[in-house]
């Protein structure tokens, strides 16, 4: 981060940090807050975190959507609130967790390593279809359910060279 992003984070009433499938918040509150004293309120596409009766100390439009089954709150140390928020879309950076808040640059996170062959059979096949289907749409090309459409239509077309498809028009 440079500088002034650096000021810009470090100005919000919360921390953050994530993963490409989550995100995690720690909302700091004062010494001996008790949980019964919170409210935290997660939906899809919002959050609101503080004490009763005060004016909330985070709330605002969530940056994207938040699969609200399992995200999780805790007072930690009754001084913090910690929460967890599981990303709908596990495979792209937020740059914010607020929309109206500071963004960072995505482009400069250094992802935690991970391996493929971590992964079970059937999820690393998903996996590299996601990752294969990811770089042909940067690169205009098309996905492999395209390729696969497109494959299929000409094992067709070379079973029945009787039918003209010169102007058919497939999507």
């Amino acid at each position: 981060m440079c500088n002034n992003e650096e000021a810009e984070q470090a100005a919000l009433p919360y921390r953050w940090k994530q993963t490409l499938q989550d995100v995690d918040v720690t909302v700091p509150v004062p010494k001996g807050t008790r949980a019964r004293d919170l409210i935290v309120t997660i939906k899809k596409k919002h959050l609101t975190a503080g004490l009763k009766n005060n004016p909330p100390i985070v709330e605002g439009e969530l940056c994207k959507e938040v699969k609200i089954e399992d995200c999780t709150w805790t007072l930690e140390d009754q001084k913090e609130i910690y929460i967890h928020l599981e990303k709908v879309n596990a495979v792209e950076w937020w740059e914010n967790v607020i929309k109206t808040h500071p963004p960072i640059d995505t482009t400069k996170i250094q992802p935690e390593n991970s391996k493929l062959s971590d992964l079970d059979g059937e999820t690393r096949a998903m996996v590299e279809k996601m990752m294969f289907d990811q770089r042909q749409k940067q690169m205009g090309k098309k996905t492999s359910d395209e390729l696969q459409k497109e494959e299929i239509l000409k094992k067709f077309q070379a079973q029945h060279p009787e039918l003209d498809f010169s102007n058919a028009k497939i999507s």
